[in-house]
């Protein structure tokens, strides 16, 4: 009777060790698996095509060796880049310049905010329409972009190339309305960014963002009128990399800022866009 009891005990002992071992396997396997799966952490930034997003593709395997999975969303417009970071449904955003992000937050009082300085550069230049030259006739139509700082970016140009003159102090803020000599009577023909590419068959001559002007195939070289790289313009229109307020300080934003301003990125720059981007140092 008592080798039938301590044979029992025995079983139950030796039951009792085997089910604790397998728990305990269990749980350490369920571990490594949620280690695993929040080993990077994800990055979303909003981007125009060109050459907003083929550039943060460059920096997608840096950010990888920091720990983060870096996933570009790409836009056409240059609203919802903004109203997105804004309502955080996406962390960041790389397409504007310091004075549509100024612009825009005030006219929408949003929160955007640039961390670090510019990245780089793209020039804004005049580009033939149905005129191959700058040689205009009186009532030609001249395109340019409609957001306010854009807008009096490309009117600015225009009084470079010597097609207008806008009243003194207009800057930064001029309106067709600012123009104060027009010897050919030119029209100014006011159409979102995106759209002034699509244009050129309607109008003389148009004055193009330079992303815009890549996505439709256009170069820097084919350009009629440019702004010289170093311009006024090239430090004024230099595009950020932004968050929202408050974000500017995390180390994922800084560690993407830091990619983006690495020479790797200014070689790859220097080598695909002929000009028509220009890193800054």
């Amino acid at each position: 009777m008592k080798k039938k009891i301590l044979g029992i005990v025995l079983a139950l002992v030796t039951c009792l060790s085997v089910a604790c071992s397998g728990t305990k396997t269990a749980t350490t396997t369920n571990a490594e698996t949620n280690e695993a799966k929040s080993e990077l952490k994800v990055i979303t930034v909003a981007a125009s095509p060109v050459p907003h997003a083929e550039i943060l593709y460059q920096v997608v395997e840096p950010m990888k060796a920091l720990g983060y999975d870096l996933q570009v969303k790409e836009f056409s417009d240059y609203v919802i880049p903004n109203t997105a970071v804004e309502e955080g449904n996406i962390m960041a955003n790389y397409f504007q310049h310091i004075p549509y992000l100024e612009d825009f937050n005030k006219e929408r009082g949003t929160h955007i905010v640039q961390v670090g300085s510019p990245i780089h550069f793209e020039p804004c230049a005049i580009y033939a329409g149905k005129k191959a030259t700058l040689e205009l006739e009186d009532g030609d139509k001249i395109a340019v972009p409609n957001d306010v700082t854009n807008e009096a970016r490309a009117l600015l140009l225009l009084e470079s190339a010597g097609i207008i003159k806008l009243r003194e102090g207009a800057g930064l803020t001029a309106t067709k309305l600012d123009i104060a000599e027009n010897p050919k009577n030119v029209e100014i023909v006011e159409l979102e960014a995106a759209q002034v590419p699509r244009s050129l068959q309607d109008v003389a001559i148009a004055c193009m963002n330079g992303n815009y002007a890549m996505e439709a195939g256009y170069k820097v070289t084919d350009a009629l009128f440019v702004e010289s790289k170093d311009s006024e313009a090239a430090k004024t229109y230099g595009n950020i990399f932004c968050v929202k307020d408050g974000n500017q300080g995390e180390a994922w934003a800084l560690d993407l800022y830091n990619c983006l301003k690495n020479q790797s990125v200014k070689d790859y720059i220097a080598k695909t866009y002929n000009q028509s981007v220009i890193a800054i140092d």
